[in-house]
């Protein structure tokens, strides 16, 4: 392929690859019917999924630079296809987990290797585009699997197979756009795959810190909207329409996908600070929407919400790595998104047990009381910092005169 068509390509890959760990979204209240799962059964099974990512990022993280990126592409691919196969015969809990593993695992390994990839690709004259198009690609596409898998379910037989064999049916093409698109590392011979350290430099462990108290917020409530809502549409609201509740969560990745793309251009410590107050107003709206049975208030705080995880997680990945040197980077940001990752999983777990000891309403009201208290912890952190850096800046100056 060419340059050109080979980033299409990829960006399609990718875009699929994180389509198909979200489709399960939809099905999951299916699958409650079906197996007389509890929420909090649910929530387990869709926190296998970050375990799966962990494991990726920990595991294979660098292992693209020593066997390249299309062999790490096309590993992603198959554990994607393999999880979609055990989703289509799965016919207990502990299918459904390895299922959400296996997804799991695909993604984490096309998160890192995917927008290398698509950096190495880019052609010169969409380069200033290319951090907006992986963006699009990996945000799209985690928001566009519950909407496609919403109408499937909703309008068209088979909903718990159906939905799967499309994703196979996507992978495969994505399997094809990988293969044939060119190598962009040279790979030493010898070359072996080693694990990725984690580690936070001491002088930025308190911008990683401010920077993961608001970005653990904003991951919790991309959890909660991917592994509750569906329970959250169907109990609390009365609304059984699958492609409704997948058009929900579709809004809330949209929104942080146009925030990250639209607001990049903010300055960075202001726009993390507007983030923490916009993510604070999100699950307010939703705190509301559950108590007074909302569905127009549930949606304004998907895109509200969305928002404002949107920006707290570029601008606080931003913080994050500006002051590091080139080559401590890796690490680092492997252990910001180890942060993020419980965050979308651990807290979702939570919110399930309480919902099965006090309900879903009084489950969700606390969940929301929680992710504001940390969005407004990082704030008031993040407003010291500031303080404590311009009376650094104004002693300096006045030293100078």
């Amino acid at each position: 392929m060419s340059r050109p068509l080979a980033f299409v390509a990829i960006t399609y890959a990718f875009a699929v690859a994180m389509i198909g760990t979200t489709m399960p979204t939809p099905v999951y209240s299916l699958y409650q019917v079906e197996f007389g799962f509890s929420v909090f059964v649910v929530t387990i099974i869709f926190a296998a999924y970050a375990l799966g990512v962990l494991t990726a990022l920990l595991a294979f993280g660098r292992w693209s630079d020593s066997l390249g990126r299309r062999p790490m592409l096309l590993a992603g691919i198959a554990f994607g296809i393999v999880s979609a196969l055990v989703f289509i015969f799965a016919g207990s809990l502990t299918a459904l987990l390895i299922g959400r593993v296996l997804s799991g695992l695909s993604a984490g390994i096309f998160v890192g290797t995917a927008t290398v990839t698509l950096v190495e690709l880019v052609p010169d004259k969409w380069r200033a585009h290319a951090p907006a198009i992986a963006t699009a690609a990996n945000i799209g596409g985690l928001g566009l699997g519950p909407l496609l898998a919403g109408v499937l379910v909703q309008y068209l037989p088979h909903p718990m197979q159906l939905t799967f064999i499309v994703d196979i049916g996507l992978l495969i093409l994505a399997a094809v756009a990988v293969y044939l698109s060119p190598e962009t590392v040279k790979v030493a011979r010898g070359a072996r795959p080693h694990l990725q350290r984690l580690s936070i430099p001491a002088p930025i462990r308190g911008t990683f810190l401010r920077a993961s108290i608001a970005g653990f917020a904003g991951f919790a409530v991309l959890g909660l909207f991917t592994g509750v809502s569906p329970g959250f549409m169907s109990s609390v609201l009365g609304i059984d329409d699958h492609a409704v509740t997948g058009a929900v969560v579709f809004l809330l990745f949209a929104s942080s996908a146009a925030a990250q793309i639209g607001l990049r251009a903010l300055d960075t410590s202001f726009a993390l600070r507007a983030g923490c107050v916009v993510l604070f107003a999100g699950v307010a709206v939703l705190a509301i929407s559950l108590l007074t049975a909302s569905l127009p208030l549930l949606i304004l705080s998907a895109v509200v919400s969305g928002v404002g995880q949107g920006v707290t997680f570029s601008k606080g990945m931003a913080t994050v790595t500006a002051e590091l040197p080139v080559d401590r980077r890796a690490e680092v940001t492997s252990t910001f998104f180890v942060v993020l990752y419980i965050a979308i999983s651990v807290p979702v777990i939570g919110a399930g047990a309480a919902a099965n000891a006090w309900g879903l309403v009084t489950a969700g009201v606390v969940f929301s009381c929680a992710v504001a208290a940390l969005a407004a912890i990082a704030f008031l952190l993040l407003i010291r910092e500031s303080h404590g850096r311009d009376s650094h800046q104004e002693a300096k100056e006045s030293d100078r005169n």
